[in-house]
């Protein structure tokens, strides 16, 4: 096993992986990855999904068989995506167990064509929840602002949550006070604190691909390659914040887990940038960063691995901020692109996975 991903996972920082495939999961090749990459827990997307049945020939028996039922397409979507979720989730069983619940985790995101609907996500999050019937699952909601209420009401019902889709620090406070606010629901229910896990997900490689963008149109190239950086150690700060706040100390002492930040969108765009910055320089205790298999091996390689990157740097990050707002770059509207563009994205990637689902559905 890597020395580095020893050491990286020795500062506290979990190693999940994010990419999920039939094929990855019956050759072994998940479980090796535990074995010699310390991966402890797994995140699935529509656009994972899409390109998982996009190659080879691992899903025809099951699309065979749904079609000779007639499934409609899709419910052969679930079918087949929970389907990997509960084996991989099965795999993952045994570092759930040792971690006492905290990772072996395995999510599955709600079809994300529901991101600005409250009440069809809580639906469809429910629905996933009891098709997949693994305790070590994530159920994945988009942190718009119709999915905080869906977030909260999950939780509440002792779901367990991966919030995805964050690239502001104001959303990221929301999305905190949404998950509090599930926690003393779901205390309220009397439901046991301990079994509610929850990760945010906060994007990061992309925050860079579109201020970079922004940057060369302004001349300042000096700033490139900085924000994304700087803005989720921003959002370490936040998380520091409400985990010394009195409402929290109140949870936690009800039995309640961190929330943990998870570092999303860590394989890097640009060529010209080190391809670990995403992992070496966001090293916190208390963090998961889910990697890109292409990221995870080069971090294995040659990441640089030193310590905590993130606490010491706040100041450095606030400067940052301040000098890109300097620069003309209106971060407002930059989070607000990246979220419309996300939501975008992954609705074109569950089209595209309903459209090869329907072309294969061949009795």
């Amino acid at each position: 096993m890597s020395e580095i991903l020893k050491n990286l996972s020795g500062q506290g920082v979990a190693i999940w992986l994010d990419d999920i495939s039939r094929e990855r999961l019956r050759t072994g090749n998940l479980e090796q990855l535990i074995r010699e990459k310390n991966v402890v827990g797994v995140t699935s997307n529509p656009t994972i999904f899409a390109n998982a049945l996009s190659k080879g020939d691992a899903y025809a028996s099951q699309l065979h068989d749904l079609a000779v039922r007639g499934v409609e397409v899709g419910e052969a979507v679930r079918a087949i995506t929970t389907y990997d979720i509960r084996w991989a989730a099965d795999v993952l069983r045994p570092v759930f167990d040792a971690t006492g619940g905290v990772d072996g985790r395995v999510s599955l995101e709600v079809d994300p064509r529901l991101a600005r609907e409250t009440e069809k996500t809580v639906a469809e999050a429910r629905a996933l929840w009891w098709m997949v019937d693994r305790p070590n699952l994530f159920i994945k909601i988009p942190a718009t602002v119709e999915g905080l209420p869906a977030i909260t009401q999950a939780l509440s019902e002792g779901i367990s949550v991966n919030v995805t889709l964050i690239f502001s620090l104001e959303r990221y406070r929301a999305v905190m006070d949404a998950w509090l606010a599930g926690l003393e629901a779901a205390q309220a229910k009397g439901l046991n604190l301990a079994s509610i896990e929850s990760v945010a997900s906060f994007f990061v490689s992309r925050v860079d691909t579109e201020i970079d963008k922004r940057l060369d149109k302004v001349g300042k190239p000096e700033l490139k390659g900085k924000a994304g950086i700087a803005n989720a150690r921003l959002a370490y700060a936040a998380y520091e914040d409400v985990m010394n706040s009195e409402r929290w100390q109140r949870l936690r002492s009800a039995g309640a887990r961190p929330q943990r930040p998870l570092w999303a969108s860590t394989g890097v765009k640009n060529p010209d940038y080190s391809d670990t910055m995403y992992v070496d320089q966001l090293v916190a205790p208390g963090t998961v960063n889910t990697m890109p298999e292409k990221t995870l091996d080069a971090t294995a390689d040659h990441a640089n691995v030193t310590g905590d990157t993130v606490r010491p740097f706040y100041e450095q990050a606030w400067n940052t901020m301040a000098a890109l707002k300097e620069a003309g770059i209106d971060y407002d509207d930059v989070v607000k692109v990246l979220e419309d563009e996300g939501v975008e994205k992954f609705e074109a990637s569950w089209n595209e996975l309903l459209e090869s689902v329907t072309k294969n559905l061949v009795p």
